[in-house]
């Protein structure tokens, strides 16, 4: 009985995971067909051989709209935004929880209850307040205003998460180290930050998979010269020609999801870890 239970388990959760991997396995085999395999062979077909063609155009001859430069400067575009927007509003959050937790002051509990707002707050409500700041910040239209509106929009969740965490830190290690004549942050650098491993893994895939995967800021923020990757994508899709090539569209969405992707491949186990070692809870 409990062998087949087993069975009926992981028979389950195969059947799961291939439902939902199915949706990848269609856009890469579709990458790697020619037109004359996708018009004759289904959806689910294999490609009758491998052709990288679809991701040579995609990445540097495709046309978004006008430009027909392929998304290869929205990539990098993405890239020099993602750095800096994940560092940045990362070491802000883990200062946040640290002061939140390790040196309270009067009203810390009414400020955190506040920067909560902005983990629920919908995202169409700043697009106009955060336009109007960019325009006198003369940061409108460039990456830098979009590492900015990031930074912003980051800083809720990634409090969130080191608060959260540091609860569970000892007092005791902060009040050995202050009695040793350490100061704040020497305290953060040399004891807090070498013990928030778990928790860094978790904030860095969070905040670069929401900053990578993002859309709606990236569409609006962003100039003719700074357009993210998801914007380039979209370009892409929509641009319209005498014979759509759906080949060139799936190579697109891969290129566009291959910097997650690896990211969740490589670190997959540490992100579940350091949930599991606080993240949510506390």
């Amino acid at each position: 009985m409990k062998t087949l239970h087993r069975f009926i388990i992981w028979s389950l959760l195969l059947l799961f995971a291939a439902f939902f991997l199915l949706p990848l396995y269609v856009m890469l085999a579709t990458s790697l067909k020619d037109m004359a395999d996708i018009r004759n062979g289904n959806l689910l077909s294999l490609p009758s051989a491998l052709n990288f063609d679809a991701w040579g155009k995609a990445w540097s001859t495709s046309c978004t709209g006008t430009d027909c430069s392929g998304l290869k400067p929205y990539f990098f575009n993405s890239l020099i935004m993602i750095v800096p927007a994940v560092a940045i509003s990362t070491t802000l959050g883990a200062l946040n929880g640290y002061v939140l937790t390790k040196w309270r002051f009067k009203g810390s509990e009414l400020l955190f209850s506040l920067m909560l707002f902005g983990v629920f707050m919908p995202l169409q409500v700043v697009l106009l307040p955060m336009s109007q700041v960019l325009g006198w910040i003369g940061l409108s239209d460039s990456v830098w205003g979009l590492v900015c509106v990031h930074v912003l929009m980051g800083l809720a969740s990634t409090t969130l998460f080191f608060r959260n965490y540091y609860i569970g830190l000892p007092d005791e290690l902060i009040k050995a180290a202050m009695l040793d004549g350490a100061g704040f942050f020497r305290i953060f650098w040399r004891i807090v930050l070498p013990l928030s491993t778990p928790i860094l893994v978790v904030t860095l895939i969070w905040q670069f998979t929401n900053i990578w995967n993002d859309f709606l800021f990236g569409v609006v923020f962003s100039g003719a010269d700074s357009k993210p990757i998801t914007v380039g994508l979209n370009n892409l899709a929509n641009t319209s020609s005498s014979v759509k090539e759906y080949n060139v569209d799936m190579a697109a969405a891969m290129i566009a999801a291959l910097p997650t992707l690896a990211v969740y491949v490589l670190a997959g186990k540490y992100f579940v870890r350091g949930l599991t070692a606080g993240a949510v809870k506390g």
